[in-house]
């Protein structure tokens, strides 16, 4: 049988796209003061929002266990696979990656390969969806683990955020912690660059912003993949109608930014993803 993709629920896939093609995935956990939710399994796109909106305390997102996926693992050769190729967010911003490679490793001679994508959103689910498609078609292992770790030099994410709250509060703000300062007068503009935040711009009001992740995306010359990502934004839909003067419509993968990574992004989080060619 063909090898088995798993990923987390930081990749921000479609659930028909990951029953399409049988991809697995691990969710992290999100928590609100004492509540704690599963992310994609009790707590919806829509309901994470709502309830940040309404919630004083500032979500938090806790990794899966190394049990998690190595019961995915598993259940995965148990069913016949060849193999597992899982592939998770970036190691440096979650643990989630160190719970995938004790799963492996508790697992000693098992075909299990992880894969570091040092990306989040789009980013990361474009890696998972054109090595599950591979698979499907009958990759070997390491051959589809070349293939993703050969797109992760190739990513590009960038993100408008209307805050660095969230991602303060949850010690991700990288390299963008210069931007603080400057918090009141700018909506920021990040990049995740190899594996990390970064600052990508400082545009003054959420307009600008928007289009300066469109111009990130035509600046970027030949590119595949491209993925246009919100968090339930109410200007989501002109990013999208932007994006798509310069990516035809039918050639982008259009989807919303789930609880893992709204965590951090905040509220009206939007995105671009990408690989160059």
């Amino acid at each position: 049988m063909p090898v088995k993709v798993v990923t987390d629920s930081a990749c921000d896939l479609d659930d028909a796209v990951v029953a399409e093609l049988g991809i697995t995935v691990v969710p992290l956990s999100i928590r609100f003061g004492n509540e704690e939710f599963v992310d994609r399994v009790n707590l919806s796109p829509q309901q994470f929002y709502d309830k940040m909106a309404t919630s004083s305390a500032l979500p938090e997102t806790a990794a899966p266990s190394p049990g998690a996926f190595e019961q995915a693992f598993r259940s995965a050769l148990d069913g016949g696979a060849d193999g597992v190729l899982c592939i998770n967010l970036s190691g440096e911003l979650s643990a989630t990656i160190q719970s995938a490679r004790n799963a492996a490793q508790s697992m000693e001679g098992a075909p299990v390969r992880v894969v570091d994508s040092l990306s989040v959103t789009g980013g990361l689910g474009s890696m998972v969806t054109t090595a599950a498609r591979r698979a499907r078609d009958g990759a070997s292992l390491d051959d589809l683990a070349a293939l993703v770790e050969g797109m992760v030099p190739r990513t590009r994410v960038y993100g408008a955020l209307d805050t660095l709250d969230n991602l303060k509060k949850g010690g991700r703000i990288g390299a963008a912690q210069a931007m603080l300062g400057s918090l009141l007068s700018i909506k920021p503009l990040i990049e995740i660059r190899d594996g990390v935040v970064h600052e990508a711009g400082k545009p003054r009001t959420r307009k600008k912003a928007i289009q300066a992740l469109v111009d990130k995306l035509r600046d970027a010359g030949d590119v595949e993949n491209v993925c246009v990502l919100h968090g339930l934004a109410p200007d989501g839909d002109e990013l999208v109608r932007l994006v798509s003067e310069v990516v035809p419509r039918d050639q982008l993968t259009i989807g919303v930014i789930g609880a893992t990574i709204g965590t951090h992004g905040g509220p009206r989080v939007a995105g671009i993803t990408f690989q160059v060619k």
